[in-house]
């Protein structure tokens, strides 16, 4: 049985359009790219102002600060990594927390979430056995 002849300039068409929707979705991969990484840096600022907000209401509040604040009044990013160390039987890495909240390892995605790790130890929220190991408190504040 003999196969069917394509035309060339069918071909050549197919071959164009394969190659314009190549570039579209490197095109759109990179937006995605760059988008992603705003939204990151942007909920990262969003939670040092709550937080260095809550932290001036809690220095100039005539009253003793309660160190062990509700968490449920934290911001979402620090009720996040409350869940996956509530989870963590034995207490996990900066690296573990940021793989379970699906976030970068580089440098500044660790260091990042060590700072935060490090005020919930502050705020006797977690605590840090060994260094770089943190876990809950579960004995309370």
């Amino acid at each position: 049985m003999r196969r069917p002849v394509l035309p060339a300039k069918l071909l050549r068409y197919l071959d164009q359009q394969e190659q314009d929707t190549g570039e579209e979705i490197e095109r759109i991969d990179a937006q995605i790219t760059e988008l992603t990484a705003g939204h990151q840096t942007a909920r990262e600022r969003l939670d040092r102002l709550r937080l260095t907000r809550q932290t001036l209401l809690e220095i100039t509040d005539p009253e003793p600060a309660d160190r062990s604040a509700d968490p449920t009044a934290l911001p979402a990013a620090y009720q996040d990594i409350l869940e996956v160390l509530t989870a963590a039987e034995h207490g996990l890495h900066v690296k573990d927390v940021c793989r379970a909240l699906h976030l970068g390892e580089e440098p500044r995605h660790t260091e990042n979430m060590r700072t935060k790790l490090k005020r919930l130890v502050d705020r006797g929220i977690l605590t840090e056995p060994k260094p770089g190991l943190f876990t809950m408190n579960r004995h309370g504040p």
